[in-house]
């Protein structure tokens, strides 16, 4: 299968030529000798500026080709390659919706969203309009969005312009896509799909199905995540829905703003060849699949661990579970998350990401991992103290170790509070005030303060409780310490 912009790059590198433009290191082993032995002399030689005749420049060129097959692969009317991650496609996703119909018309997103997503609710001064997750109260976690939740949000905003939701999420839940898409069609709106964790889905029959063939109008999609293609490198679809021709010149718009004029080859070409390694890689990925089983299998055997996904039937939002996610119940077994994840870390077993009662761990397609030194790792840690009880039920009336908290009112739209003159104040003193900044607890990103909202005792104790453990912080804080948060002056 054709790979059209990687083969270009790669023949223009083997084209020995007087260089005398940027970047700055002129693929020279003389003038980087520090960036050739880290990289390699023929990394720097492919790493080539834009605007290339037989690259990515006139009609029909090769980088306009590997849009094309990348459209064609996840069944998109039109395509876009990110080089600053879903994170910058999440902020193209709401600069559309900004241009798109009336000015102060609401957009109703899932309240769960990826902070990048709140960044784009301030740069395109949206007015947004909340639906709730589900929320497992046993492990603190959010899921998805039900069809019923979200009819519900939208009968109570008015003219809805936009929804935006979360699918997969962080620990592999589905949301049903097809009657999403038809709740937020009915209401006139079109449906934006944050599939970040999800770019590998339609791909192999036990995979998922892939949002941009279920409906969804527009899908961002984290290609590096779990697609294969470098870090920081990500695509953004359009479908081929009933708002295609209103949205594609706004997506442009919004692309043209945000892209840097210098996207790297190495990141474009990546994703060139992340597609035909997917297309092509039905074997591998059935590979991850049958090593993913087996380690639920072999947690499951052993018994002192919980796998989340095995409590998925008990939310109605959830419809379907990625196979390559395997999020681990550590509080069952007397661990805490993030320790677990830290300590493990120093051992050489790195998982993706940790909560307080769970690790995460994510098999890119292809990917087959040691699972005995997974396990075995996982099982040598011993029990910590108040960490959680062995013998701990997976039941939906268990108070989570660290309730989620509910986020404060929104009294200011959230562009005008972030541009408005704020003040850190010490942080009990931030309690009733109104938040300048957006505060996201990490992992997994997700922000508990919006700018525009009102500072809660809730939000104020889990935020200290989340950057108190090990490798948790809190993105967006003026203070790394949280000794005080910026609000907007009285």
């Amino acid at each position: 299968m054709p790979t059209p912009y990687a083969d270009a790059v790669a023949r223009y590198a083997e084209i020995d030529r007087a260089r005398v433009y940027v970047p700055g290191h002129a693929a020279d082993p003389v003038a980087a000798p520090a960036l050739t032995e880290w990289f390699g002399a023929e990394i720097l030689r492919r790493d080539v500026p834009p605007l290339l005749a037989g690259i990515d420049k006139g009609p029909g060129n090769p980088l306009a080709e590997a849009l094309t097959l990348a459209a064609e692969a996840w069944g998109a009317r039109r395509t876009w390659f990110v080089t600053n991650g879903a994170s910058q496609a999440n902020r193209v996703a709401a600069l559309a919706l900004g241009a798109f119909r009336e000015a102060g018309d609401p957009v109703v997103g899932q309240r769960s969203a990826h902070s990048s997503f709140i960044d784009g609710v301030i740069l395109a001064g949206l007015s947004p309009s909340f639906v709730a997750p589900s929320i497992d109260p046993v492990l603190g976690i959010n899921h998805g969005v039900s069809p019923e939740a979200l009819r519900a949000a939208l009968d109570r905003a008015e003219r809805p312009k936009g929804v935006y939701l979360i699918s997969p999420s962080y620990f592999g839940a589905v949301a049903d896509i097809p009657a999403l898409a038809a709740v937020a069609h009915a209401a006139g709106a079109p449906l934006i799909v944050d599939a970040a964790w999800g770019a590998h889905f339609g791909f192999h029959p036990e995979l998922p199905g892939n949002p941009v063939r279920q409906g969804a109008d527009l899908v961002i999609s984290s290609t590096h995540k779990l697609g294969g293609s470098l870090t920081q490198s990500a695509m953004l679809h359009l479908a081929d829905g009933p708002f295609a021709d209103e949205l594609e010149p706004l997506v442009e718009r919004g692309f043209t703003l945000t892209q840097s004029t210098s996207a790297s080859a190495l990141l474009l070409a990546s994703l060139d060849l992340a597609r035909e390694t997917l297309q092509t890689g039905g074997a591998r990925i059935a590979a991850s699949i049958a090593a993913a089983d087996r380690l639920r299998d072999e947690i499951r055997r052993r018994g002192r661990f919980g796998i989340v996904s095995d409590g998925f039937g008990a939310f109605a939002d959830i419809v379907d579970a990625d196979p390559l996610r395997v999020s681990i119940d550590v509080a069952r077994g007397g661990l805490h998350g993030h320790t677990v994840r830290d300590r493990l870390e120093r051992e050489g077993v790195s998982f993706e990401i940790a909560t307080d009662s769970a690790v995460v761990a994510v098999l890119g397609a292809g990917v087959v991992p040691d699972v005995d030194r997974i396990v075995e790792a996982l099982h040598a840690l011993a029990p910590e103290e108040g960490a959680g009880e062995a013998s701990r039920p997976f039941v939906a009336d268990v108070v989570p170790p660290v309730a989620l908290p509910e986020p404060g009112p929104l009294a200011m739209l959230p562009r005008d509070a972030f541009f408005a003159p704020g003040a850190p104040v010490p942080i009990e003193e931030a309690i009733g005030r109104v938040s300048t900044d957006a505060l996201a607890a990490y992992p997994p990103g997700i922000p508990n303060v919006l700018p525009g909202e009102v500072v809660t005792a809730e939000v104020v104790e889990f935020l200290q409780r989340i950057a108190a453990t090990p490798g948790g912080y809190v993105r967006g804080a003026v203070d790394p310490s949280l000794a005080t948060l910026r609000v907007v002056r009285a």
